[in-house]
């Protein structure tokens, strides 16, 4: 009998201690009511609002076999938050996912099924294909987002219709390869792992989703990531 699947989530923080609870919470349901196993690894960035206290707490709700955490000392970026919580993993397959509900676990069985009905390497949450759709952003932060992903589209033809997106499904092993030749530690460093996985020769397949803005806190993006993903996608254009 083949050994049963396991599913790390891997969640970055920085200021989530209201979110966190209920994401967790989601998290925990939807993996239980599915028979999956799974762990959730936060990596906190010192958040000054007591997250990591926060994330002690449910460690002890609920077993430090499904929530391990792996603080940092400080903010030290996005993509590198997953390269340290990736290194914890025990599970064979990652999920990559916001911790401020803008990417719903709900999802996450529609994602399983896709990848095990196709035996991709990559599952990606879509907004722009199917019925995915984005909830809560004012005209300004919409058009942002589908100029980013129009941009990057033209200049590094990916094939996968939400470039920009953040909430994907990966076997770990295509994962970790993928991460060893990835450059990116900030917001462009989603956009960089899928352009260097489908350069790889990786299969990915996309599921529709629905994201709804942060709930609880503000939002991270701001001009300078703006400024940063354009160089990051000049700069992979030139080296992918």
């Amino acid at each position: 009998m083949a050994p049963q699947d396991k599913y790390t989530v891997i969640l970055p923080t920085y200021n989530e201690r209201r979110n966190l609870p209920i994401i967790i919470w989601l998290l925990n349901r939807t993996f239980t009511e599915h028979n999956l196993d799974y762990e959730v690894i936060v990596v906190d960035d010192a958040s000054p609002d007591g997250t990591l206290q926060v994330a002690q707490q449910l460690q002890k709700l609920y077993n430090p076999q499904h929530i391990v955490l792996r603080p940092r000392p400080g903010k030290l970026g996005l993509g590198t938050a997953y390269v340290h919580g990736l290194k914890s993993a025990t599970g064979n397959f990652v999920v990559i996912m916001d911790a401020d509900f803008s990417h719903h676990p709900k999802f996450l069985p529609s994602m399983i099924a896709t990848q095990k009905r196709t035996n991709c390497d990559i599952v990606t949450g879509t907004r722009y294909a199917g019925d995915g759709g984005v909830y809560g952003w004012d005209l300004k932060r919409k058009l942002v987002s589908r100029g980013a992903n129009l941009v990057a589209d033209t200049v590094l033809r990916p094939g996968v219709s939400d470039l920009t997106g953040s909430f994907r499904l990966y076997k770990r092993g295509v994962l970790e390869k993928v991460m060893r030749e990835t450059e990116s530690k900030g917001y462009t460093f989603q956009m960089e792992l899928m352009t260097r996985a489908v350069g790889m020769g990786c299969r990915v397949e996309e599921c529709p989703i629905s994201f709804v803005d942060r709930v609880y806190g503000e939002s991270k993006l701001g001009g300078e990531e703006i400024v940063e993903y354009l160089k990051g996608v000049l700069s992979l254009w030139l080296k992918v």
